[in-house]
C-alpha cells in the first residue's frame, strides 16, 4: 500500500531513526515569554516539591506516601487503612480533573507541570547548556573524537547529573517513610541503615538513566497520559497549534527572499526556518499537525514568535488554540461534554469534602470474640465478649478512654488498662458487655458503644448484642 507522503511522519517517531536505532534529540535552547513562565513555575514546583517530606501541620508531614506502612498524609491531613474510601475517592477526582483539564487544555499538563518535564528541561537540559553549549556545541561535541575537551566536558556533565539524583532519590525517599526518618538515618550513617542506603542507590540509578539517557522516551514510549491524549482530545481540544491557514496560505510555505511580495506569490508567513523544530524537545515537527509526541511545553511558539518579529510578521504563526480555531475562526464552546464532565467533578469533590469534614479524629470498632456464644451470669446479666480497635489519628494523646453503653443499660469491663491512646496509633483488646435480660427486646440486639475521652463522647460504634430467644 502506497504511504500518503503528507502523514508519513506518523508511520515512525522522531527518537527512532531509520535503521530502527536510537536518534538522540539536541534541542536548541529555548527562549522567550512562555519559557520565563515556565521556569518560575517550575522553580516554585520544585521548591514545594523538595520542601513538603519535611513540612509538618500541626505535627504531619505534608505529604507522605508510605506505602508499607500504610500511612499516608496528604496535605497534612492523615489517611489510614480505614480511610481507605477516602483515598479511592481522591483518586476519582484526580483522574476526572486529568480527563476535563485534558479534554479542553490538551496536554498542557506534561509541558507545565509534569515532574518529568520540569526536572529534564528546568535541571538536567540546563546543566548541559551550560557544560556543553547549545545545540549546535553539543552536535558537534557528540560527533568529535575522544579527545580531553570531550572526555572532561561528558565527565563532569555525568557526575553532576548523578549527583542531582542522588539529591533527587533523597527527597523521593522522605516522601515514602517520613522526612525525619530520612534525616535520622542519614544522621546514624548507612551502615546502620544499609537497607535505606540500598534504596537510594536504585531510584539514583533510576533517576540517572531516564533523565541522562532515556529522557523524552519516557514521555514518547513510556507516560501512558500521552497515549490517552488521542482519545480525550477532540477538534475543540485547546492544544499549541500550528495556524496553517495563515502559514501555507495557497502556496505553502517558503523561505523569506529579500523584496518578495508573499502575498501576491500565495505563500504564508511561514519562512520554513525550522526553528521550531529545532528546539523541539521531543524532535517533532509542530506544522505537521497534532501529534502524540508533543508535550504542549510552548518552546516552538517561543521560537516562531521570535522569528515573526525579525521577519515583521505578525505573532501567534503557532499560538494556544483548538482545531476549530484555526481552521473555521470559531471561539472556544464550553460544549455538552465538557459540561457533563464538570458536573461529575463537582459532585465528586462535595463529597470528598463531606466525607473529610464528616471524619472523626478517632475510629472505633467493636466485633464480637468469633465462636463464642452469649453467657448468663448469677445475678441475671447476659454476657457477650468483644474485641475492640481504636485508631487515633490526631497529633495528640488520647487520655482516660473510657467506654459506655449508650442505647441500654448495662456495664463494660476492660480486660487490662485503657488509659492513653498515643497520637496516630492503634490500641486492641477485649472487653466484656453485660446487660440484663429484662432490658433486651430480641436474640440479637442492636447497641451503641460510646468512647470517651475525658468523659467527653468522642466516637460511638453500633453492634450487635447476643442474648437469648424471646
Amino acid at each position: 500500500m502506497e504511504t500518503n507522503n503528507k502523514e508519513s511522519f506518523r508511520d515512525s517517531i522522531a527518537t527512532i531513526n531509520e535503521k530502527g536505532n536510537r536518534n538522540f534529540i539536541y534541542p536548541k535552547k529555548p527562549k522567550g515569554i512562555f519559557y520565563q513562565y515556565r521556569t518560575y513555575l517550575s522553580w516554585g514546583l520544585i521548591l514545594f516539591m523538595f520542601a513538603s517530606p519535611f513540612v509538618k501541620i500541626n505535627g504531619n508531614q505534608f505529604l507522605l506516601f508510605n506505602v508499607l506502612e500504610r500511612k499516608f498524609n496528604i496535605f497534612g491531613f492523615p489517611f489510614w487503612p480505614q480511610d481507605f474510601h477516602l483515598l479511592v475517592i481522591s483518586l476519582l477526582v484526580s483522574i476526572v480533573f486529568i480527563i476535563l483539564f485534558t479534554v479542553i487544555f490538551g496536554r498542557i499538563f506534561c509541558g507545565w507541570l509534569c515532574p518529568q518535564t520540569i526536572f529534564m528541561e528546568m535541571v538536567f537540559r540546563k546543566i548541559e547548556y551550560f557544560i556543553e553549549g547549545d545545540r549546535t556545541k553539543q552536535i558537534k561535541l557528540e560527533k568529535q573524537v575522544w579527545n580531553f575537551e570531550k572526555i572532561s566536558k561528558k565527565s563532569i556533565k555525568w557526575s553532576v547529573f548523578f549527583i542531582v539524583s542522588f539529591v533527587i532519590s533523597n527527597v523521593f525517599l522522605a516522601y515514602l517513610i517520613g522526612g525525619d526518618v530520612l534525616i535520622e538515618h542519614i544522621k546514624e550513617g548507612p551502615v546502620n541503615h544499609l537497607s535505606t542506603f540500598i534504596y537510594l542507590l536504585v531510584f539514583t540509578v533510576v533517576f540517572y538513566f531516564v533523565f541522562a539517557w532515556f529522557r523524552e522516551q519516557a514521555c514518547i514510549i513510556v507516560c501512558p497520559y500521552g497515549r490517552l491524549q488521542g482519545v480525550l482530545l477532540d477538534n475543540k481540544s485547546i492544544n499549541v497549534a500550528y495556524d496553517y491557514v495563515r502559514g501555507e496560505s495557497i502556496s505553502g510555505r517558503q523561505k523569506l527572499r529579500k523584496n518578495e511580495d508573499r502575498n501576491l506569490a500565495g505563500f504564508g508567513d511561514c519562512i520554513d526556518c525550522k526553528q521550531c523544530v529545532q528546539v523541539c524537545p521531543t524532535g517533532i515537527d509542530i506544522r505537521n499537525g497534532t501529534q502524540l509526541e508533543c508535550v504542549n511545553c510552548t518552546a516552538c511558539i517561543d521560537a516562531c514568535d521570535d522569528i515573526m518579529d525579525k521577519s515583521g510578521f505578525e505573532r501567534g504563526l503557532i499560538r494556544y488554540a483548538s482545531e476549530e480555531n484555526i481552521a473555521n475562526n470559531e471561539p472556544f464552546e464550553f460544549n455538552a461534554r465538557l459540561k457533563a464532565y464538570t458536573v461529575v467533578l463537582a459532585l465528586l469533590l462535595s463529597v470528598f469534602v463531606l466525607l473529610l469534614v464528616l471524619r472523626n479524629d478517632i475510629e472505633s470498632n467493636f466485633l464480637r470474640l468469633p465462636g463464642q456464644t452469649y453467657q448468663v451470669t448469677n445475678d441475671g446479666f447476659i454476657n457477650n465478649i468483644f474485641t475492640y480497635n481504636l485508631v487515633n489519628k490526631t497529633t495528640h494523646d488520647m487520655e482516660q478512654l473510657s467506654f459506655k453503653l449508650i442505647s441500654h443499660k448495662g456495664k463494660i469491663e476492660v480486660i487490662g488498662n485503657l488509659i492513653t491512646l498515643k497520637k496516630q496509633s492503634l490500641s486492641k483488646g477485649t472487653i466484656f458487655i453485660k446487660i440484663k435480660v429484662d432490658d433486651l427486646d430480641s436474640s440479637k440486639e442492636k447497641i451503641n458503644i460510646g468512647v470517651y475521652s475525658n468523659d467527653k463522647l468522642i466516637d460511638t460504634f453500633k453492634t450487635n448484642f447476643l442474648g437469648p430467644n424471646k
